[in-house]
């Protein structure tokens, strides 16, 4: 049989400098799996950046340059940094990014090829006579074999230092002339969801309700002269669903009244959204009259921001109503696009129950605002923080009501992308038009200087989200929009991160319609290529769910505890039996199990910060495109910005903390420390430096340490201190059940 020899680091080479990616991509990929020796390893892993970053795979050279970020090499760190600068340079007007990778020409041609071309050379034919300096592992390593990795020469230190920001530049990728429809889904589990979210919604209504009528009826027995009230110990299970019922009968109503009251929504005419976009009005009148549908009522919110959102609970008695931020930042078929998203959830029927989700949460929402308006014009301090106290439980039960429609919220999305992009046959045009609201959406919340109330309340009916935006809006005309979004669609533990947000990760639903794109042979607005997930680290994924992984540790404990005790009953050593026959220890081991989560998480979460492994802003875009990061990676920061967020009761919890930098604007995690006279609230709209831990997850996030002012005034935000409060507290408790059975 004839042999095959086998890849070698010299081969994989030499087909990266002859332009053969793909072979040198093989070749190098079994040298990488297959060495052990760090040189060669470091040596196939650069040559593999090169072949990836050249064929257009720039999520997977991104990916390897941070592995090789950890080589003790400072030749190769210098290199890998600066490569890494290049992937995530923003779009030019060619669109090739791989044209932006640091790699100088041949030695002897270099000096006379960059002459008269401003030290570039001629990118057509770069591919095919590069050499490259070797790197080494070590300054005492071997002489390796010649690389591509010559760094490219530093940029001048004023552009270093002051980097002027730069625009968004959109591709315009075409739409499709003719396309075929897409395999029809089953749409079964769907419907199962949505049935699901309305029990959810009424099952988390009645214990409300039935936690309130007990709580009055508690407080009328304790106190003298006054009697329960017998009809509050009722069921309210009936009547709450029959209201509930009623409720989705008049909310398209009910929901105009509301709307026009406190948002200020009014009509808009189909002449005026003709002017804006020709190709809404003309989807809108095809699409209803090929299903016998009435010709939607169309509403304008007077908001900066872009939003859009549907309500009703018949296609007769739908409503779709956008703002004018939409009207006014998206083009004509961007703006067809997102009406066609409406369409979708009318015809999907999930509307019906996003309806009653919006019914029950604006009211409460409007309690919540109230009472921090009430709370910040009063001047009894006790009375203030009563008051405080009231907004706050009316904002955790505005979460609550909220929570029931999150995995539907998430779903809906997906399917509505798709029916969008069926009828307009534009999934180029749904990907600028989402984009674009991130980017309207983190632009109002810098001009605002806060997240409003009017974003907050409709963010679930709104189609991208607006934590999401503050980020992914703010970073892009500093880096690439493919680097920042790799994250959403290779890292492979992406979907824990999502569980508690109200929108699905952005990358993965642009993804998926540039999929469709490339189905109907469309060059694409982005390049989010189908590819494997990222290999990240697991230990990092276990740290992270650490206190969750020891509840079932606690409940083994639990199960040995039980036969030991058992056991000693049965030989009368000792008579415990009859404390624990009481399976409620149970819960006390579980609690111990948690406790002993948090404290084994807390090292990795919360690791010294130091001044030398501290990054700044120049570096956070580079931070935030690692598609293979994890919370628990615990980033050290120390970044300059302004401080934006809302004053006052408003944000008595600390939800609305915004970090303004030069590159991105990222959202923080704020702890009270007891005592502490200076409040952040304080400090709003003055330039501040914010040292704490990065995190990159489905919306990325600084755990704050530090605040501190230019005068020197510091805030700390004792994270570790209060997880550690925290972590004895549960363990406490669990030694409490459980020495008491």
């Amino acid at each position: 049989m004839p042999s095959h020899p086998e890849p070698s680091l010299e081969a994989g080479l030499s087909a990266v400098k002859q332009g053969d990616y793909q072979s040198a991509i093989a070749t190098l990929e079994a040298v990488a799996q297959r060495v052990g020796n760090s040189n060669t390893l470091v040596q196939a892993q650069i040559g593999l950046v090169v072949a990836y970053a050249k064929s257009g795979q720039i999520p997977k050279a991104i990916a390897l340059c941070e592995t090789l970020t950890q080589s003790p090499n400072p030749q190769v760190q210098q290199w890998v940094n600066r490569t890494l600068e290049q992937l995530t340079l923003p779009r030019k007007s060619s669109g090739d990014v791989t044209s932006l990778m640091p790699f100088e020409e041949d030695k002897g041609t270099r000096g006379q090829g960059d002459k008269g071309t401003g030290g570039q050379g001629d990118r057509g034919t770069r591919g095919q006579g590069e050499e490259f300096s070797s790197i080494s592992s070590s300054p005492s390593s071997p002489p390796s074999p010649h690389l591509p990795i010559s760094p490219p020469p530093p940029p001048p230190p004023a552009i270093r230092e002051k980097p002027k920001p730069l625009t968004i530049h959109w591709r315009q990728a075409p739409r499709a002339k003719t396309w075929q429809q897409e395999p029809k889904l089953n749409l079964i589990p769907f419907r199962l969801l949505i049935a699901g979210t309305f029990i959810a919604l009424f099952w988390v209504i009645r214990e409300l309700v039935v936690l309130v009528m007990r709580f009055i009826n508690t407080i009328f027995v304790k106190l003298p002269y006054l009697e329960p009230i017998q009809l509050l110990y009722a069921n309210p299970t009936s009547l709450l669903l029959l209201v509930l019922l009623i409720l989705i009968g008049v909310s398209p109503w009910l929901l105009d009244r509301i709307l026009t009251d406190f948002y200020g929504q009014r009509e808009l005419e189909r002449d005026t959204l003709n002017k804006y976009s020709q190709e809404a009005v003309s989807i809108l009148q095809r699409y209803c009259q090929q299903q016998g549908w009435q010709f939607p009522k169309l509403s304008v919110l007077p908001l900066a921001a872009p939003l859009a959102l549907t309500y009703g609970n018949l296609p007769r008695t739908a409503r779709i109503v956008v703002s004018r931020g939409l009207l006014e930042q998206l083009c004509d078929d961007e703006i067809a696009s997102i009406y066609a998203i409406q369409l979708g959830h009318i015809t999907r029927w999930d509307f019906v129950v996003m309806s009653l989700v919006l019914l029950v949460t604006v009211p409460t929402y409007k309690t919540y605002q109230y009472l921090c308006q009430w709370g910040d014009r009063t001047t009894v301090r006790v009375w203030r923080w009563v008051v405080s106290v009231m907004a706050g439980i009316a904002y955790v039960v505005w979460c609550l009501l909220t929570g029931t429609a999150l995995w539907l919220s998430q779903l809906r999305l997906y399917y509505s992308d798709r029916f969008a992009v069926e009828i307009t046959g534009n999934p180029n045009g749904l990907v600028r038009a989402l984009l674009k609201i991130a980017v309207g959406i983190a632009g109002d919340i810098q001009k605002q200087e806060h997240t409003s109330w009017q974003l907050e309340s409709l963010n679930i009916l709104a189609p991208v989200g607006y934590q999401q935006s503050i980020c992914l809006g703010s970073i892009a005309p500093h880096t690439t929009f493919e680097s920042f979004l790799m994250w959403d669609y290779l890292n492979p533990y992406r979907w824990w991160f999502v569980i508690n947000n109200t929108h699905p990760l952005i990358g993965d639903r642009l993804q998926r319609l540039l999929s469709i794109a490339r189905h109907w042979h469309l060059e694409t607005e982005l390049n989010l290529e189908n590819q494997q997930p990222l290999r990240v680290r697991r230990q990092s994924f276990f740290i992270q769910i650490a206190p969750f992984l020891a509840i079932p540790i606690g409940g083994v404990l639990a199960v040995l505890i039980w036969l030991v005790w058992q056991t000693a009953y049965a030989l009368k050593f000792l008579n415990l039996k009859w404390i624990y026959d009481d399976w409620s220890f149970v819960t006390g081991c579980l609690l111990i199990g948690f406790s002993i989560g948090i404290l084994i998480r807390m090292n990795s979460f919360f690791p010294d910060i130091r001044p030398s492994t501290t990054q700044t802003d120049e570096r956070l875009p580079n931070l935030l495109s690692n598609p293979a990061a994890l919370p628990s990676d615990s980033i050290n920061v120390r970044l300059i910005g302004k401080l934006l967020g809302r004053r006052g009761t408003s944000n008595c919890l600390g939800q609305d903390f915004i970090l303004q930098s030069s590159t991105a604007s990222v959202k923080l995690h704020y702890v009270r420390w007891l005592g502490q006279q200076i409040n952040p609230q304080d400090l709003i709209d003055r330039q501040i430096m914010v040292t704490g831990w990065l995190r990159r997850g489905a919306t990325p996030w600084i755990d704050i340490h530090t605040l501190q002012t230019h005068s020197g005034k510091t805030i700390y935000s004792p994270h570790p201190i209060w997880s550690t409060v925290l972590a004895v507290a549960i363990d406490a408790w669990g030694v409490y059940i459980l020495s008491k059975g």
